[in-house]
Parts: structure tokens; C-alpha cells; sequence
């Protein structure tokens, strides 16, 4: 069974920013991408969980060289779904 994300967001993930697409529909089922960057600090990655929630995201994907996924992984568990 294949599942389908209504409202979600793709993360690359470097040492100095986070590079964010984020995929909503409009009211007519189109697909909107708008696309963020946020830097690694504790507030901006607060800043980005809470645009996130704010869009109602449901679920976020993430790719990232080393463990520089893991503040983001902290910040955003139990907000959203993660892979």
C-alpha cells in the first residue's frame, strides 16, 4: 500500500542551514511548493518546526551528510511524522 502525504515537506539538511520544500495543496487540489531556508541555531530550528505546524504539515523527509539530522530530528519529534 503506497501512502499519500496531503501536506508534506522534503528537508536537506547541511552544517550551517536547512533547506526546506514544502508541498500543500490549494483549493483546488493543485499542488503549492514553497520553499524555505533556515539556519541550524536552536532558534531557527524552532522557528522551522513552527512554520511546519503552522502549514499543518503531516509528515517531513530528510537527508543530510553526517549526524547533522539529529537537532532537527529533536526538534521535530513527536510534531510530525519523520523519516
Amino acid at each position: 500500500m503506497q501512502v499519500m502525504y496531503q501536506r508534506c515537506c522534503g528537508l536537506d539538511i547541511g552544517k550551517r542551514e536547512v533547506v526546506c520544500c514544502l508541498f500543500t495543496p490549494d483549493e483546488k487540489g493543485k499542488v503549492i511548493k514553497e520553499f524555505r531556508k533556515f539556519g541550524t541555531t536552536t532558534f531557527e530550528l524552532h522557528a522551522l518546526r513552527d512554520w511546519l505546524k503552522g502549514a499543518q504539515c503531516e509528515h517531513a523527509a530528510m537527508e543530510s551528510t553526517g549526524s547533522y539530522w539529529k537537532p532537527i530530528w529533536n526538534v521535530l519529534e513527536g510534531q510530525l511524522g519523520l523519516t
